[in-house]
């Protein structure tokens, strides 16, 4: 193995993170162009525990929308983080990449689906 590795996944990282403001525990969340989940809610200090390890699977609102209008989330779609929208998960590319669905949404529905971090 590499003497260099600092991290073995990215599960558990304290940042600060760019959006939500104040994020909490299961919240989808951005810092900087990297997306993750909270794993706490923010602390004090500022700072909330990621995980941002691609592949892991999580339940998360997400809108079946896309830059156009209503567009239905299919299995193995892109899923991106977009700041200003609520939910903040959807098909809209104008986001940062989040994941991956793992089930599906009807066009213009939001539902809790399974989403893998990318």
């Amino acid at each position: 193995m590499a003497k260099n590795l600092i991290y073995n996944g990215c599960d558990g990282l304290a940042v600060t993170c760019s959006d939500p403001a104040t994020p909490v525990s299961g919240d989808p969340v951005r810092f900087g162009e990297k997306c993750g989940v909270a794993l706490d809610a923010e602390q004090a200090d500022g700072k909330t525990v990621v995980d941002f390890t691609q592949g892991h699977v999580y339940d998360l609102s997400v809108k079946a929308i896309d830059g156009v209008g209503n567009s239905a989330v299919a299995f193995g779609d892109k899923i991106y983080y977009v700041d200003a929208d609520t939910p903040k998960l959807s098909k809209k590319n104008t986001g940062r990449l989040f994941g991956y669905a793992w089930e599906t949404v009807t066009s213009g529905g939001t539902d809790t689906i399974q989403v893998m971090l990318a």
